[in-house]
């Protein structure tokens, strides 16, 4: 059995992970959490006495396949709840994740896959990213960021990269959500903002929009 505590850590190292070729440093995981990398140390300690992750001095911690298994069964579980919360409960995208956060951390296995079942199944987050099945297979997705797409190629948004409830509110004052239809017009070269099409409607994003936007293209 888990503690809250080392089930976070497992969540974060598997996050990390996704973006790093070789193993995930202790300062990258210090910061993740926001705290101290004495603390980190302890925790990888137990972690690795549990064989739930394996750390090299200078080449940082990776999974092993049963840390794998259990941070995909977290992320699982926090991702149904947020589609629950949006669907089942009319939260917005935008207030779920802490409440998931919490809701992550029941142990019931039958409960987590009964809610599977009741929520037909899905293979997505409100936030576009893909939620493991019971079995901890992922259903890729291949998409690219907006700021990587040429100009008139037309796309559809499929996730967020910044789930921040400022971005995602951000995203709702302006009409973009998952599914909405984008074509960039023009990029202008003083300040790389974006002239965009967002379901027809020409609107101006800033490249740090366009950088935290998955899309995938439909030509």
């Amino acid at each position: 059995m888990l503690t809250y505590s080392e089930e976070n850590y497992l969540k974060t190292i598997y996050h990390l992970s996704l973006f790093q070729k070789k193993g995930v440093a202790t300062n990258a995981i210090a910061t993740r959490i926001e705290t101290k990398a004495s603390s980190v140390t302890d925790m990888i300690k137990k972690l690795n006495d549990k064989k739930l992750i394996e750390y090299q001095k200078y080449q940082g911690v990776t999974l092993t396949e049963s840390g794998l298994m259990a941070a995909k069964m977290i992320v699982r579980k926090h991702r149904l709840w947020e589609v629950f919360l949006v669907e089942k409960l009319g939260f917005s995208w935008d207030e779920v994740h802490d409440v998931a956060e919490e809701l992550e951390h029941i142990k019931s296995e039958k409960l987590v896959n009964k809610l599977d079942a009741y929520l037909g199944f899905p293979t997505e987050d409100p936030h576009g990213d893909p939620i493991p099945n019971a079995k901890g297979e992922i259903k890729t997705v291949n998409k690219l960021l907006l700021s990587d797409v040429k100009r008139h190629i037309k796309c559809i948004c499929v996730g967020v990269k910044d789930s921040s409830s400022s971005f995602l509110q951000y995203l709702d004052k302006h009409n973009m959500a998952l599914g909405s239809e984008i074509e960039i017009l023009e990029i202008e070269v003083f300040d790389q903002s974006y002239r965009v099409l967002i379901n027809g409607v020409e609107v101006s994003i800033s490249k740090k929009i366009a950088s935290n936007l998955f899309v995938k293209t439909t030509e």
